[in-house]
């Protein structure tokens, strides 16, 4: 009876230490292997980078608070904090999101008076990291940059167009604006005084 436990357990055995060994260790190497040789920009997490400095990912959202400076969606991750990415968890009925949004309409209108806020600037992405805002958004927010630089509007519109990340073949995704990206242009074109 033994024996014929044995003979039977054997080649499970043999089975489960295989199956481990490949797709716990030879599948998960091939992959992160074919993703650095294939995609190694994105496979390092997309880091942007000041010679050898890292400054940002084109990934994650940062806060930009200066007038000089376009700014993202609001994060609810503790200051676009990735180790702490999440959602506000606050619904439609919550005061406390209403009372933050009316707050930051009111701001924003105050910079740039009789136009429409818009819906991205004012809200979080579900992460709290979304790095890209929309075109309008960022549109929105030229007078504020150009007035901080001392250059003209239509100068900053142009390099706004011109940062546009467009949808995926055409159809996949949003009209999208990376706000780490175009602030990086805007200071290596139109440096702060």
């Amino acid at each position: 009876m033994f024996s014929e436990l044995k003979s039977a357990l054997r080649p499970a055995l043999v089975l489960t230490a295989l199956f481990a060994l490949l797709l716990g260790l030879v599948y998960p190497l091939a992959l992160t292997a074919m993703g650095q040789l294939v995609f190694p920009e994105q496979a390092n997490g997309s880091l942007v980078r000041d010679g050898s400095k890292i400054v940002g990912s084109k990934l994650i959202g940062q806060r930009f608070l200066a007038d000089a400076y376009f700014h993202g969606r609001p994060s609810a991750a503790d200051g676009y904090d990735a180790a702490a990415s999440s959602g506000s968890n606050l619904g439609p009925a919550s005061k406390a999101l209403a009372d933050r949004v009316a707050a930051d309409v009111k701001a924003l209108t105050a910079t740039t008076p009789g136009r429409p806020v818009p819906p991205d600037l004012v809200t979080t992405s579900a992460s709290g990291l979304d790095p890209h805002i929309s075109p309008e958004a960022a549109f929105f927010q030229v007078a504020r940059v150009a007035k901080a630089r001392g250059i003209d509007d239509a100068s900053l519109r142009a390099l706004v167009e011109a940062s546009v990340e467009h949808p995926l073949a055409g159809i996949l995704g949003e009209r999208r604006v990376n706000v780490l990206m175009l602030n990086r242009t805007l200071d290596a074109r139109f440096p702060r005084k």
